[in-house]
């Protein structure tokens, strides 16, 4: 390879100069094209084919992509380790990187950071060019930048950073301590490489800056020897630490003292995938910023821009990337942030009016039948219950579809709710039906509402997977015929040989079990069919304004009775005292579960498992009890006969797994057990827990495990601390985030916002709503309907239930 290094290295010679010439093609005599084309005969494969890739078509490039093609030219040779003298433009061939008077005042700095003037007669494509004509894109980073899901110039300038890193302290070698993040300066003194292992490497370079001498070290990583020269002043920034009685900085980001791109400023930090490195994304955003920060065009009406005090657009993209103080980065985020919350609230309020605009069918009931309704109940409505009532009755009298939420704590009494719109639907002489994610919940939602309504002569029917194959034929034809008023069921509700006689309701109980596709096809069971979706536990109110944002909402923020749950996180050492406890309580008549992360032992994971424990308890604690066990993985037929079992008081202590989690409803149920509690979300250990004290009794809840992180520590303690699902849900969205809140990356949250924050944005979110639904009023017919369909397009179905 020793000739064919000295020919690469000549390449190197060549392009330096070549830029130094301004691109012109001047390097070489016959053109640098033919000089790589014979350079590539002497090197060999797969080198030859990466040259000759980049150069093509060099002289018919235009000014910006010759820049490009040598750039990505000098990228292969520092790849093979090829020594580059990266070549410096001279002053008046320099394009600054950003307006500033202070940058404009820098010093000369390498090509990397600079942008040559491209010819007068260059004409720059649009934003919504594909993102091969962007600056500093080749064939190879527009496959990797389209995996971040940039594909057009736009994309890029809106891929915004995750957060800001603040490189800007920076000290002398002598002030800094032990813990530091700073930045130093300071010049190349010595390099040694050692190889203490096999297959492991270790650079140390002594930087002396005249105050000292640090030592920074990279692992593996000996190529960077050949970046740097003895005597280069650089620049370095990462955390100090003192080892073997030296001063050190562990893999510190660096560049050439006089770039400052990476170091001794705010850095933007990019969400990023294999094949895109920070750095490379850092240069080409900001190459780019500066090419079209001209053509940015304003989203934001103008009055509302002034109204909430918001940057121009181009100044708040060129900050959120390149800001000049954290506070600065603050006013460019919150601007891009209510932009498009805007947007999104926008096409919310576009798809409410629409709702609103269809003719449906008014469902009403005289207030005699509905008195008749209330008198059936064995207990009286909470207040909270009554008002959602009166609002699902108004709903549905009126000419058009309903749409609306429910949400209330475990416990509530939401299913309650939701019969009381199924009796109005029947009264008024349509059917309704209930979609629940669980064939336990269906059957137990079937027994509660049958004995409830069948005596108001509401005709009821049960369609669940395990029914035998004739006993489904005869519910098809019975609702075909319209003689069942309310069809039950799960999934099996939406298979298309489900005909209904004259449909008017469907409710969806647990909602964000089913995916959008099952909900969409139940809900087309008939034509503008009035929708009632009820959440399991409360949904935090910024997520509600989004994902909900087209639902009138009802919330039942009352019980019927206070909850007397004493909750305790208990370390795995106390479980003996625990399981005593337990006995002790089984034997003054209470049931109790007993709950386990997963069915079966697993070898993967040292995590107790509810099939062996079941045994195990059984076998030690529990003798003298019946103790019944209950999984998913049981048959259908077997998980109603434990239930039964329960009911009926057969069982007294239930081993289970999480499948419980789901409306059992068993009232004498006061004990509760959750091993390996640090496993759980927030949210479902709060559903756990409400499988117990249903009945108002004073009931306990052990959570037993280990946290064995910040999250997990932070869920489990409140969990301990909080009985109020409201604030249970706000304190899981900040532990969790939205992207894994009620599984949001399904419905393309995880990433539809890039500027906004779901946990703490909820005012932003207020105001934006509250602007979007004026502006659409006064302007139904906006152009920026087309520009939300653009920036959202499908991620808005999958964004909403």
């Amino acid at each position: 390879m020793g000739d064919a290094q000295t020919r690469l290295q000549q390449l190197g010679k060549i392009l330096a100069l070549e830029a130094r010439q301004g691109y012109e093609d001047r390097a070489m005599i016959g053109g640098l094209e033919s000089f790589v084309t014979k350079l590539s005969q002497d090197v060999g494969d797969p080198i030859a084919e990466a040259l000759q890739r980049h150069i093509q078509n060099y002289q018919a490039k235009s000014h910006p992509e010759r820049v490009d093609a040598v750039r990505e030219l000098l990228d292969v040779l520092k790849d093979l380790s090829v020594e580059v003298s990266v070549p410096e433009i001279p002053a008046e061939q320099m394009q600054p990187l950003t307006s500033d008077a202070e940058t404009r005042a820098a010093p000369s700095t390498p090509s990397e950071e600079v942008i040559a003037p491209p010819p007068s007669n260059f004409e720059v494509p649009g934003l919504d060019a594909t993102i091969n004509y962007a600056k500093g894109v080749g064939a190879r980073r527009e496959k990797a930048l389209q995996k971040l899901g940039i594909k057009i110039i736009e994309d890029l300038l809106i891929y915004f950073p995750r957060r800001i890193e603040d490189r800007t302290q920076t000290k002398k070698i002598a002030q800094i301590r032990d813990g530091d993040r700073v930045t130093i300066v300071g010049s190349v003194r010595a390099m040694d490489t050692v190889k203490p292992r096999p297959n492991f490497e270790i650079l140390k370079v002594a930087i002396q800056d005249g105050t000292g001498i640090l030592y920074a070290v990279w692992f593996n990583q000996s190529w960077l020897k050949t970046q740097m020269k003895s005597g280069q002043k650089i620049s370095m920034y990462g955390e100090v630490s003192h080892e073997f009685g030296q001063i050190q900085m562990s893999n510190p980001t660096w560049e050439p003292a006089e770039q400052g791109l990476f170091t001794g400023r705010l850095v933007p930090i990019y969400p990023s995938t294999k094949g895109v490195q920070q750095s490379a994304l850092i240069r080409l955003i900001r190459d780019n910023v500066v090419r079209y920060k001209d053509r940015i065009e304003e989203i934001l009406p103008e009055p509302i821009r002034k109204r909430e005090g918001l940057l121009p657009r181009s100044e708040a993209i060129a900050s959120i990337h390149f800001p000049k103080s954290i506070k600065h980065f603050e006013q460019a985020r919150n601007t891009l942030a209510f932009e498009e919350l805007f947007l999104f609230q926008l096409g919310v309020a576009m798809h409410r009016s629409q709702t609103e605009a269809v003719e449906g069918r008014s469902l009403e009931v005289e207030n005699d039948a509905f008195d008749e309704f209330e008198m059936a109940l064995p207990f009286k409505l909470t207040g909270a219950q009554r008002r959602s009532i009166n609002e699902i009755r108004k709903d549905m009298a009126s000419p058009h579809p309903m749409n609306r939420l429910l949400q209330g704590d475990v416990g509530s009494g939401k299913t309650i709710v939701a019969a009381a719109a199924c009796f109005i639907a029947i009264k008024a002489g349509y059917q309704s039906c209930m979609m629940a994610p669980t064939e336990i919940l269906a059957q137990q939602h079937m027994n509660g509402l049958k004995d409830l309504l069948e005596p108001l002569g509401i005709r009821c029917g049960l369609m669940i997977g395990s029914l035998k194959e004739s006993e489904k034929r005869e519910i098809r034809e019975l609702m075909k015929l319209g003689m069942i008023d309310l069809l039950i069921g799960t999934h099996a509700l939406i298979e298309d040989s489900i005909e209904f006689n004259k449909p008017g309701l469907v409710v969806i109980d647990e909602q964000h079990r089913f995916g959008v596709i099952q909900r969409s096809k139940l809900e087309k069971k008939g034509e503008n069919l009035d929708v009632l979706v009820m959440s399991a536990t409360p949904i935090p109110r910024t997520i509600m304004l989004t994902l909900y944002g087209q639902f009138e909402v009802s919330i039942l923020d009352e019980l019927p009775f206070e909850k007397q749950i004493r909750t305790y996180w208990i370390s795995e050492d106390k479980r003996h005292e625990v399981y005593d406890l337990v006995s002790k309580e089984v034997e003054k008549g209470i049931q109790a579960y007993v709950v386990y992360p997963l069915v079966e032992e697993s070898e993967t994971m040292e995590l107790r498992a509810a099939t062996q424990m079941k045994e195990e308890l059984e076998n030690t604690f529990f003798k003298n009890f019946n103790v019944g066990l209950l999984h998913g993985r049981m048959k259908e037929a077997e998980k109603r006969e434990v239930m039964q079992a329960l009911r009926n008081k057969e069982i007294q202590i239930l081993v289970s797994t999480t499948v419980v989690e789901v409306g059992i409803d068993i009232p004498d149920a006061s004990l509760m057990v959750i091993e390996h509690a640090e496993r759980f979300g927030l949210s479902q250990l709060h559903q756990l827990r409400g499988r117990i004290g249903r009945a108002g009794q004073s009931s306990l809840c052990f959570a037993i495990g280990t946290a064995k992180t910040d999250d997990s520590r932070a869920r489990l303690q409140v969990f301990q601390e909080h009985l109020d699902g409201f604030k249970i849900a706000e304190a899981d969205l900040e532990i969790r985030g939205p992207g894994e809140l009620l599984g949001l990356a399904q419905h393309g949250l995880d990433n539809t916002f890039r500027a906004a924050d779901l946990i703490h944005d909820l005012k932003l979110m207020q105001r934006a709503r509250s602007e979007a639904t004026l502006y659409l009023k006064e302007n139904p017919d906006t152009h920026l309907l087309k520009t939300f369909q653009h920036r959202f397009g499908d991620s808005f179905e999958l964004a909403r239930f």
